[in-house]
Parts: structure tokens; sequence; C-alpha cells
């Protein structure tokens, strides 16, 4: 009988999509959100920001700014569920 329940719940598992990629435009650094597809916005609460992503820095006529900026797009990964976002990178070239 578990071995039945374990093969449902491996199958159903892998029959969905356990991670999805997705783009996003930050619309505010402090605290930080980022807008997916006009659709919904995600608060830093459940955004997932790597060490490389904090330390990204741009050129302005201020001087340098680190982290991400208003406006920038991200190319990030849902997680199963949708619980959570890891922000991968900042994108050049948006698409």
């Amino acid at each position: 009988m578990l071995d039945i329940i374990r093969k449902a719940s491996l199958g159903a598992v892998s029959n969905t999509n356990p991670m999805a990629v997705v783009y996003g435009t930050v619309i505010r650094t402090e605290p930080l959100e980022v807008n997916i597809d006009q659709r919904f916005t995600l608060p830093a609460s459940v955004l997932v920001i790597p060490e490389t992503i904090s330390k990204l820095s741009t050129e302005t006529a201020n001087g340098t700014q680190t982290g991400l900026q208003l406006n920038d797009r991200v190319l990030m990964l849902r997680v199963q569920g949708g619980q959570s976002y890891v922000v991968l990178d900042r994108l050049v070239n948006s698409v």
C-alpha cells in the first residue's frame, strides 16, 4: 500500500511544473517589489535575492548604485506552488 502511495505522489509531482521561468520589472526598491506581466506584484517577502544580485552595480549621474534599480527587468524562477520566486539576474535586453 505504501509503495502505491509513493508512486502516485511521485507521478503527481513529475506531471506538474515544479518551476517556471518568469520575467518581471522592478516597480519599487525600498521595499523591493517586482511586477509580473502587469498582472500581479510580488512583495520582498516572496523574493529570494542571491548575493550576486544584491551586489550588481549601475553607473548613474549621481554615482554608482548597487542592487536592483527602478524599472530593471529581471529573470526569475517561480518555485513550485508560487510561494517564492528566485531572482536569477538582471536583464540587459528585455524580452
